[in-house]
């Protein structure tokens, strides 16, 4: 099968070096680095060339953090130690691989943003979950799988975390839902309007929390954009 070109979470690849080198060399980090993003490259592109992949970084800053009312965004994060080589290595993939750095937002949306700029046909190239909301190939390297997203699966995917939450960024979800519960809560949505109507009964009519979740979870599509429900707040009311 004939791909486009790869996106890469380098945000992943940096850190998953970085903790693998933790008592090595900055030159092992680096190494390890480049041996990640070797194997990304055998299993999406025949011949690579630079033109076929993009690697990405997030940068400083963050929307989210101004959104986020309920619960801090990624608050859960701030006593986490960060691995030894992280920023070499991160310096590493901008000066060898051209990455390209946010600024106020993440590498996720900058992928999003290239993924629908470009099609279906594109490959991003992660193990974040996140990601599966994008309508396209993902390659999730960590586990060796591929996926095909749809616009229909990647919405409600998306729907779907909606009520679940994501603890890694420290989005809370509605009590005891999991992906499973959230999925047959969803199940009889034929529609957008249909999955945003189910998770706001799913919340008691509480639309400003739905809104603050979905605006937390999206992944930008165009840039500087800001996710709104698919109907008007006050038809849901």
């Amino acid at each position: 099968m004939n791909y486009g070109k790869v996106l890469i979470d380098g945000d992943i690849v940096a850190y998953r070096s970085a903790f693998a080198t933790q008592d090595l060399f900055p030159k092992d980090a680096e190494a390890k680095a480049d041996e990640l993003i070797d194997f990304i490259l055998e299993q999406t592109v025949l011949f690579p060339e630079p033109d076929d992949y993009i690697v990405y970084l997030t940068g400083k800053g963050n929307f989210r953090h101004e959104i986020a009312k309920s619960h801090e965004y990624k608050g859960n994060r701030k006593s986490a130690e960060k691995p030894v080589h992280l920023y070499h290595i991160r310096d590493h993939l901008t000066t060898k691989y051209n990455a390209i750095t946010s600024e106020g937002e993440e590498a996720d949306d900058l992928i999003a943003i290239e993924a629908t700029r470009l099609g279906p046909d594109t490959v991003v190239a992660s193990i974040d979950k996140d990601m599966l909301q994008i309508p396209c190939h993902h390659f999730n390297f960590g586990k060796n799988e591929w996926k095909t997203v749809d616009e229909w699966s990647g919405l409600q995917f998306f729907y779907n975390q909606i009520l679940t939450g994501d603890r890694a960024d420290n989005i809370v979800g509605l009590y005891r839902v999991g992906p499973v519960k959230a999925t047959k809560m969803l199940s009889e949505a034929k529609t957008e309007q249909d999955l945003w109507e189910a998770c706001v009964k799913a919340y008691d009519g509480d639309v400003d929390r739905v809104i603050e979740n979905a605006r937390l979870l999206w992944l930008r599509r165009t840039e500087g954009e800001i996710w709104q429900p698919p109907v008007n707040v006050e038809d849901t009311q």
